[in-house]
């Protein structure tokens, strides 16, 4: 039993340092001063791979469904998608 939770939080801080260096990453950029479309489609896919592991991860939504997964993906997607033809 002890084994399996050690393997839990192991998997639970990667899942967390995987967050902060994207988190990391995105802050870098924006300090960096890049700017144009394809940074801003990177930024938006590092936002949506974020708040799918968030989702996924420390919400639960691994262990249910896929129509509830798909539907937490799918607002990530349109709401994304606006962002991006909002910019473009």
């Amino acid at each position: 039993m002890q084994t399996a939770k050690n393997q839990s939080d192991f998997f639970s801080t990667a899942i967390w340092a995987a967050l902060v260096a994207l988190t990391t990453l995105t802050y870098s950029i924006g300090e960096t001063g890049l700017a144009g479309k394809n940074v801003m489609l990177a930024l938006l896919l590092i936002a949506l791979v974020k708040g799918q592991m968030v989702a996924n991860y420390f919400m639960g939504l691994r262990h249910t469904n896929i129509w509830w997964r798909s539907i937490v993906f799918g607002y990530f997607v349109i709401v994304g998608g606006l962002i991006a033809v909002a910019y473009i």
